[in-house]
């Protein structure tokens, strides 16, 4: 799925929409995000040398794992949250 049906999906838009593309196949989601060195999140996160923040990567596996469940996302806001 492109990032249109991307965003049929998930709230979230430009600045925290992370993936660009999805696959789901057999029940595995696999997304893609280019990341090209301009990132708001890379910059002064290790000057030189940029390395996406672990809390970022917790962000792009969360919104990977909800297009797996379009229908039971619809008209809902998923969160990351503990009981």
């Amino acid at each position: 799925m492109n990032r249109k049906e991307i965003e049929k999906i998930l709230p979230h838009r430009e600045g925290m929409l992370l993936l660009d593309e999805a696959v789901v196949e057999d029940g595995i989601a696999r997304a893609k995000k280019a990341i090209v060195g301009d990132e708001w999140f890379l910059q002064g996160h290790f000057p030189g040398q940029p390395v996406v923040p672990g809390v970022i990567l917790c962000e792009i596996l969360g919104q990977s794992a909800c297009v797996l469940f379009p229908e039971a996302l619809a008209g809902k806001t998923p969160f990351f949250y503990r009981d």
